[in-house]
């Protein structure tokens, strides 16, 4: 009778490993998945990809340098899962941050990367190139950053009058910055915050969302000193009373209202 069990027990492993084996892969993140994986996912029906575009900049002396790739993950991750039809590209870190010579910009402090504008424009076009000849049929640019938001929509509409005849459409969705800058904003000042402490950089709103993404994005030592003035600190806000939990709002708000455009944009393809 014992013995039966374990057999009973080792046919159920058996099964149990055949199974695990034949199910795709579960991340969402086309750089977890071997090159076959990809494109069984493809074939299966995920065909949307979308392209989280961050930055490397000063986000004053309290935030890290690589906040707005971390970040751009993490939602496109989220926003894939909702979907359910989509899987994420590696994150593009490298975009337009201002001038070299002079220093313009964030490139007035060390650490921030950037490249011309149209460099920028051409790796875009680029990986929407690889991602069509791959299979997907949908591709988004999720920009996290302001400064390229343009850029992102110039390479979209080229990309679709050139592709008119086929069935693959680029997008650029500007719902997500819009909802993680100013519907974000005034969800925060209908709770009583000023302009003045929400910031438009490195202030109250963009550390929060930091936070509620991943608190290791944030030195609480330096977060909770008072600020310096904005040309010496990078700072446009005040960060001291940023929380995870003032930010999860915003993260959901971004996260609902992408998912929402993108499904709009697709509907009118």
């Amino acid at each position: 009778m014992r013995l039966l069990k374990l057999r009973l027990l080792i046919l159920a492993l058996l099964v149990a490993s055949a199974t695990a084996r034949a199910q795709p892969p579960a991340s969402v993140f086309l750089e977890e998945l071997t090159s076959p994986e990809l494109a069984a996912t493809i074939l299966a029906g995920k065909t949307t990809i979308l392209v989280p575009i961050g930055g490397t900049e000063q986000n004053g002396p309290h935030m890290v340098l690589g906040k707005h790739n971390v970040r751009a993950k993490v939602l496109a991750g989220k926003i894939a899962r909702e979907l359910g039809n989509a899987l994420v590209a590696p994150v593009i870190a490298y975009v337009p941050e201002g001038g070299v010579n002079p220093p313009t910009g964030h490139m007035r402090y060390p650490g921030t990367i950037t490249v011309p504008a149209d460099v920028y424009r051409k790796v875009l076009d680029s990986a929407a190139r690889s991602f069509r000849l791959a299979g997907f049929r949908d591709i988004v640019f999720l920009g996290d950053h302001g400064d390229y938001q343009k850029d992102n929509e110039i390479v979209a509409r080229q990309l679709d009058r050139e592709w008119a005849s086929t069935p693959v459409r680029v997008y650029a969705i500007v719902e997500y910055y819009r909802a993680a800058t100013e519907g974000f904003a005034k969800t925060l000042k209908a709770r009583g915050y000023s302009d003045a402490e929400i910031g438009l950089h490195a202030g109250l709103a963009d550390t929060s969302l930091a936070l509620a993404v991943d608190p290791g994005l944030v030195r609480p030592e330096q977060q909770h000193s008072p600020p310096g003035t904005s040309a010496l600190s990078g700072v446009s806000g005040d960060p001291r009373r940023a929380t995870a939990e003032l930010g999860k709002p915003g993260i959901d708000a971004i996260v609902t209202q992408s998912v929402a455009a993108i499904r709009a944009a697709v509907a009118h393809r």
